[in-house]
């Protein structure tokens, strides 16, 4: 079976890139600079509506579960477009199934813009997730297809890094937009609707990467699978993708509240700022260990995150926002790299056709972690209130650290 997730594929034969001398198509450097940008800005646009929902929950007056439906509601639709359609780009081409994410990602950009209630707010997101998740095994093939046949490596690390660069810079630049504009929302998703609906003309004329193939509709059965082989490393490592995603779930959807609500603090820069952080130190994390064996640098990672949550705790109980953006960026360490060295420890675990069914399983885990709790969290705000919750919240993420750290610790290398 073709890989539905990993981008880590084969280029294809010259065939693939003939086309009509009729036809002009963008050279293949800034072909490779376009899917690149794309990319960015896909992740970009996923942490851009979180710095203001604070806003858009203050001049609408919802609670605070229906937030996290509107957060969670996206990593939802996200998982399960990408099971289904994640491996259609190997069928019908690279090109057109862009093409189609961009388009609809430029209109939940547009319902963003026009969104009047919290019912308008989950449409979007809903969208958003879904164009997300249909471009994104197309997209991260297609940039190391596009890279330079002297540089896939750096095609590949943009594919790794991208989602959390984006994720950090999203968030940061909407705070400033929070701060500095009269009219956020309107500059953030004018600015973004205006930078898809460019891009699917411009993606128009890229090169196609594959050669379109028989298969498209028995492709959109979601399967996945876990190899014998690597069985027992991914059961190991459940707590880890958990504790990783459930952390980042946590600050995408409460910790804009959090900063206003129980430190005192109505910026939105401040905001941003936050994601910004633990996406951002997330970003080099993987980088900055990339000496250490990939079971090491998880087991470094689940360290960093049980670290960075009892800061976490130690600044809700002193109400300092200084020593709680320090246990972010400890935190973001582990939001790194954990997970980003896990994935190194079972790709090599898989053959060529299994990879596929073992990232929808990964990202399966991962997508559950990252919605779920959150929204759970979100319903148990009115009866235990926010700082209550999320100690709770806490207290869970630093259980799963330890017991990610202690399952790490007590993996035996494989022979």
């Amino acid at each position: 079976m073709a890989s539905k997730l990993s981008p880590c594929v084969q280029a294809s034969p010259p065939a693939a890139v003939a086309v009509s001398a009729a036809v002009w198509r963008l050279p293949s450097h800034l072909s490779f600079a376009l899917l690149a940008a794309v990319l960015f800005a896909f992740f970009f646009a996923a942490s851009a509506p979180s710095p203001l929902f604070v806003v858009f929950q203050h001049a609408w007056g919802f609670s605070s579960s229906m937030l996290t439906v509107a957060f969670a509601i996206y990593a939802i639709a996200l998982m399960l477009s990408l099971l289904i359609a994640g491996s259609l780009s190997d069928h019908v081409g690279r090109r057109p199934v862009i093409v189609v994410a961009l388009v609809m990602q430029a209109l939940a950009m547009g319902l963003f813009l026009h969104a009047q209630n919290i019912g308008g707010l989950i449409g979007a997101r809903v969208l958003q997730g879904v164009a997300t998740g249909v471009v994104s095994g197309a997209l991260s093939a297609a940039v190391v297809e596009a890279a330079p046949p002297a540089r896939k490596q750096l095609g590949a690390l943009i594919g790794s890094v991208s989602p959390l660069a984006g994720l950090a810079v999203g968030a940061l630049l909407t705070g400033v937009a929070v701060r500095f504009t009269a009219f956020p929302v309107q500059w953030v998703f004018g600015v973004l609707g205006a930078v898809f609906a460019v891009g699917a003309v411009l993606v128009l004329f890229m090169p196609e990467t594959v050669v379109p193939r028989a298969g498209a509709w028995a492709s959109l059965v979601p399967r996945m699978s876990v190899p014998a082989r690597a069985r027992q490393d991914f059961m190991r490592g459940i707590p880890v993708f958990v504790a990783v995603w459930a952390l980042g779930g946590l600050y995408l959807s409460l910790g804009p509240s959090l900063v206003r609500h129980v430190f005192g603090i109505d910026n939105g820069l401040v905001n941003g700022l936050l994601i910004a952080v633990l996406g951002g130190v997330g970003a080099v994390a993987p980088t900055l260990l990339r000496r250490l064996a990939p079971p090491r640098a998880v087991a470094v990672g689940m360290a960093a995150i049980a670290a960075g949550v009892l800061l976490l705790l130690l600044a809700l109980a002193m109400h300092s926002i200084g020593l709680f953006f320090f246990g972010t960026a400890v935190a973001g360490i582990g939001f790194g790299a954990a997970f980003s060295a896990l994935i190194q420890a079972l790709a090599p675990m898989a053959q060529p056709h299994e990879r596929g069914e073992l990232f929808a399983a990964i990202f399966v885990v991962s997508y559950l972690a990252f919605s779920v709790p959150a929204m759970v969290a979100g319903f148990l705000v009115a009866p235990l209130g926010l700082l209550g919750t999320v100690e709770g919240y806490a207290a869970v993420l630093l259980a799963l650290s330890v017991t990610g750290l202690a399952l790490q610790l007590r993996r035996r290398p494989v022979e």
